[in-house]
């Protein structure tokens, strides 16, 4: 059986000459130490260091009688305790869990292990919750029902923010409202935090929860609305992001040369361009795991893209030097949709970002080239949902990612050639 005894240690005084009482956790042979808020002087002891102090003493006897009464309602399940997990237990049973202190740890123990983008999205996630309550503390009891309808409200309307730029100084910006399909994702990350609050403090094999609600069950999030329109180019447009004339180190040249680099190298994704150092490039090919997928996925993703010489100057350029212009992933990111906006009033689109690579590489290699979905699907790097068995007994074919990628290139050649042939220069769109 567990047991909880106030403590006051003689080495413990401190500078002011006070000791700290301590509740001493004793569990499985093992002592753990849980700290007060109270503070004893050296004539409120006994000299055996007893409290002798009458006021004190009642206090900490009261917190001693929840904790033993705590202990006692554990039973047979105070065997699956260390004295560790007891003490920590005991010492937060009754504090709420603050929701932007573990997000923030959260966030950080995926970036640890390498995904970046995922805690970027949640970092997004974070800083709206932020705004919307005006603090950067609150309980994830905050967070019920009716507090979700009224955050759904507040994405779609026009707000201020206050965010750290890539040289750490405060910017205030106002924005517009997202969209559906932005609230959508919003709220998707949002219910992927509270679930994973609810695996980190809740133990429901043994009864223990300390977050007790779960305003997902009410409120649905759905499926994602639909797309209103495709999300690519036509190589003729391609043709005139490329061509575009941009200033040298501005965030348009970022844009179309990142945008370039990705729709030659199989819609490979920003946050792969901003992970991917020399390490990365071998016997003239780029080899990485996927950011997105890897983590989900037994070949960790891995793909394998032949380096055509349009790509090469390109690489040289970016590739292990995007962390240092950029601190994060989700500044890269701020910086290509500047940079594509600028480039769409420039040659007259509307609405392209940087993904748009990637949507035109897979449309080309189909519906231009004919690629079977299967082949695009390898080059893109996707997983075959309906294929996961097959897949364990095919060995990655990267020849088969190379014709795709040749056949795209060919088809752009094919383009521009005939552009040439028809006398066509400079930048024309519809």
């Amino acid at each position: 059986m567990a047991t909880v005894s106030a403590k006051v240690y003689e080495h413990h005084k401190k500078a002011d000459g006070t000791y700290n009482v301590k509740i001493c956790v004793y569990h499985k042979g093992i002592r753990k130490y849980i700290d007060t808020t109270h503070f004893v002087v050296r004539k409120q002891l006994t000299k055996n260091f007893k409290i002798k102090d009458c006021f004190i003493a009642d206090i900490v006897e009261q917190q001693l009688r929840k904790y033993r009464n705590t202990i006692s309602d554990l039973e047979e399940k105070l065997d699956h305790f260390s004295a560790e997990a007891l003490r920590d237990f005991l010492r937060d049973m009754d504090e709420e869990v603050d929701f932007v202190k573990f997000c923030d740890e959260h966030i950080k123990g995926l970036k640890e292990v390498g995904r970046i983008k995922s805690a970027e999205n949640f970092n997004v996630v974070r800083n709206s919750l932020v705004d919307y309550f005006k603090t950067d503390s609150f309980s994830i009891n905050q967070i019920h029902y009716t507090m979700l309808l009224s955050y759904e409200r507040f994405l779609k309307s026009e707000r201020t923010m206050t965010r750290t730029n890539q040289f750490g100084k405060p910017v205030t910006t106002t924005v517009k409202g997202v969209s559906n399909s932005a609230v959508h994702n919003y709220m998707r990350d949002l219910r992927t935090l509270f679930n994973a609050a609810r695996n980190r403090y809740n133990e429901e094999d043994i009864g223990i929860f300390r977050i007790k609600h779960y305003p997902f069950k009410k409120y649905k999030i759905g499926s994602p609305p639909p797309r209103t329109k495709d999300r690519n180019n036509s190589l003729e447009e391609v043709l005139a992001i490329r061509d575009c004339a941009t200033k040298s180190g501005s965030r348009a040249e970022l844009a179309k040369e990142l945008y370039m680099l990705s729709f030659y190298l199989c819609g490979t994704n920003a946050v792969d361009f901003y992970q991917l150092g020399g390490q990365n490039i071998r016997n003239g090919r780029l080899e990485y795991n996927r950011s997105k997928t890897a983590e989900s996925r037994k070949d960790n993703a891995f793909i394998s893209i032949k380096i055509v010489d349009k790509a090469r100057p390109l690489l040289e350029k970016y590739i292990g030097k995007l962390t240092e212009r950029y601190s994060t992933i989700g500044c890269l990111n701020k910086a290509l949709s500047k940079g594509m906006e600028q480039i769409c009033r420039q040659i007259g689109l509307s609405g392209v970002t940087f993904y748009w690579a990637r949507h035109t590489f897979a449309n080309t290699a189909r519906n231009d080239c004919r690629m079977s979905k299967d082949d695009v699907a390898l080059a893109l790097n996707h997983v075959d949902e309906g294929n996961r068995t097959t897949d364990i007994y095919i060995a990655k074919d990267w020849k088969i990612v190379d014709d795709v990628q040749s056949k795209v290139m060919e088809k752009l050649k094919e383009i521009e050639a005939i552009r040439v042939d028809l006398g066509i220069v400079g930048i024309v769109i519809g």
